[in-house]
Order: C-alpha cells, then sequence, then structure tokens
C-alpha cells in the first residue's frame, strides 16, 4: 500500500491552474479560435530522433489495423488533418505523453496547449503567444517583456560564434569545461547543448526572449527559407531558464514531410531506438493541401512552474510520476 497518498501541488496550485485554463479558453474564444480534442492514441508515433513515444498493444478486434497503438507526444498531426480539411484557427488543451522524461522538471505525461492560425507566419504567432503569456503572468501580478532575437544573433552576440558557420570542433570548444561525450553526437546536437548549457541559464527571469529564424538543420515541421545560409522559419520562447513554447511556419510540402520524417528513422536506426510508424494520416492531408499557417505548442506545467517561481512540475501537478 502506497503510503505517500497526498498530492504533490499545493490546493492554491491546483487552483491556479484551473484560472489558468479558464483564462486560455477565454482568449482563444475572443479571437475565435475553435478547441476541438483530438486522439491521445494513434497508429502511427513521432519519429523526432529525441523524444522518445509510449506504445500499447490493443486486445480488442482491429479490422486489420494495427494493434500497436502509440501515446501521442503532441497533438499537432490531427490537428493539421483537421486545417487540411477546412475547420480554420483551431487550438487543443490536453495531456500529452514522453517516455524517458521524468525527474525534477519533467513528467512522463503533462499539458500542452497548440494551436494553429491559417494565413499568419511565425512573426505574427509570436506576438500572439506572447500576448497570451503576459496575460498569464499577470493572475500572479507579475510581467515580462517580449524581447526578439535572431539565433544567429544570439550565439553571435552571446558566444562570439557563428551558429551557421563555425565548424563542429568550435562549437564543442564552446562548451568550455562543460564535458560531454561526444558519440553519436550531430552538429545540432552540439547546438543544442550550447543552448541549454550556456545560454539558457542566463536568461533574465523578467524577460520573454523569443529566439527565431532557427538552422535550417533544425527545421523539424518548419519551413525553410532561402536566406544565405537557409534558416528555418521557426521560434521558440523562453521566460528566463524556461522554455515555454515551440512554434513554426508550417510545412506544407508531403513529399519534402516524408523525407524528413525518413531521415528522422535513419537517425534512430543508427542510435539503435524504435521506428515508430509514419503518420500516413497526416501525408495525405498534407497532399491534399494543409492552408497556409503557423502553429505553436505550449508547456502549460513549465508556464505554471515559472508563475509559480518553482523549478519543480511536482509543485503544479495534483500527483507527480513517483505518486501517481
Amino acid at each position: 500500500m502506497m503510503s505517500d497518498w497526498q498530492p504533490t501541488a499545493a490546493f492554491d496550485a491546483l487552483r491556479l491552474r484551473a484560472r489558468l485554463n479558464a483564462l486560455i479558453r477565454a482568449f482563444f474564444a475572443a479571437r475565435s479560435v475553435l478547441e476541438v480534442e483530438t486522439p491521445v492514441l494513434s497508429r502511427a508515433g513521432n519519429t523526432d530522433p529525441n523524444i522518445a513515444s509510449f506504445s500499447l498493444q490493443f486486445s480488442g478486434r482491429t479490422e486489420g489495423a494495427p494493434r500497436t497503438r502509440w501515446l501521442r507526444t503532441s497533438p499537432e498531426f490531427p490537428l493539421k488533418r483537421l486545417l487540411a480539411a477546412g475547420l480554420g484557427d483551431c487550438y487543443e488543451l490536453g495531456r500529452v505523453f514522453r517516455d524517458g522524461e521524468a525527474g525534477g522538471r519533467h513528467n512522463p505525461e503533462f499539458t500542452m496547449l497548440e494551436w494553429y492560425r491559417v494565413g499568419w507566419d511565425h512573426q505574427r504567432l509570436i506576438d500572439e503567444t506572447g500576448a497570451l503569456v503576459q496575460e498569464a503572468l499577470a493572475l500572479v501580478d507579475r510581467d515580462a517583456e517580449v524581447v526578439k532575437q535572431s539565433y544567429r544573433e544570439l550565439y553571435s552576440q552571446r558566444l562570439g560564434l557563428d551558429p551557421m558557420q563555425a565548424s563542429d570542433e568550435q562549437l564543442r570548444n564552446a562548451l568550455g569545461d562543460i564535458r560531454i561525450d561526444p558519440a553519436g553526437l550531430t552538429r545540432d546536437d552540439w547546438l543544442d547543448l550550447l543552448m541549454t548549457h550556456r545560454l539558457q541559464p542566463s536568461f533574465p527571469s523578467d524577460q520573454l526572449l523569443v529566439v527565431y529564424d532557427y538552422p535550417a538543420s533544425q527545421c523539424a515541421l518548419a519551413r525553410i527559407r532561402s536566406d544565405d545560409p537557409p534558416v528555418a522559419e521557426r521560434f521558440e520562447l523562453y521566460l528566463g531558464p524556461l522554455e515555454l513554447a515551440n512554434g513554426y511556419h508550417e510545412l506544407a510540402n508531403a513529399g519534402e514531410q516524408r523525407a524528413r520524417f525518413q531521415r528522422d528513422h535513419a537517425i534512430r536506426q543508427m542510435r539503435g531506438h524504435a521506428e515508430p510508424p509514419l503518420d500516413e494520416g497526416l501525408l495525405a492531408a498534407l497532399q491534399h493541401g494543409l492552408p497556409a499557417c503557423a502553429g505553436v505548442a505550449l508547456g502549460v506545467d513549465r508556464l505554471l512552474m515559472a508563475m509559480l517561481g518553482t523549478d519543480r512540475i511536482g509543485d503544479v501537478l495534483a500527483f507527480d510520476f513517483a505518486h501517481a
């Protein structure tokens, strides 16, 4: 019998979560963005090499469909299918699941807010994302200025290197006395390590820093703009050292998306990781035609942590993973 049955969050934190959920719904209702619910279980998984998905076996009749189902790591793919079908601006506020992520700042199940704006690019969506977070902070009498900086400017000004042109050795050396086993790491891994170990810890706590226009190699599901060098039309929003949101000017090309999924599989195979099935429903939707749009995912638990000034995710969850 579990003796430690009490909630991990204080009641005031649970009440604040309820107020935040109400604020989010009011924010989008005022902007005519429709709330939807999409499946938590899918026949396809996330191919991202840096995200691990939970899978399970369905024991009932499948009518020829696969028994293995994957818990969603994001509602992105079904939301895009709705966009391709013509639904228009929409959002989902719900639970998502990621394997292997449990600890002070991570829980294997957490709450994600994801929304899409038809006809927008990532720059316009940055402004709306900043406005939502500012309204949320006002619930606890806090404010934060929105500051925008390109990825290239950030690394150049704070680390003295050009992230688009620097060699892998220069990236490794920029970590200073931080020692990382280099086995299997790619250029993008070194860039990410510089962000998490050298840059994020120094971000001001009273600032909403938006980093935009990433290296083309970090495109994920974003469009690539043919600058010199090319950049991915993507942004991330930070409140102090906490990454809160990740957004894109969305890729709409089905062939390019399939190629990116296949590149993910190649990296997974090299690392000896599972290769979840591609989301053929999404690819068919893109082939049909995804309207020009921008989308963003925001970690609600992370936002609550920032609002309460805690670095423990258990402080904002009724029951964290260890007590679930």
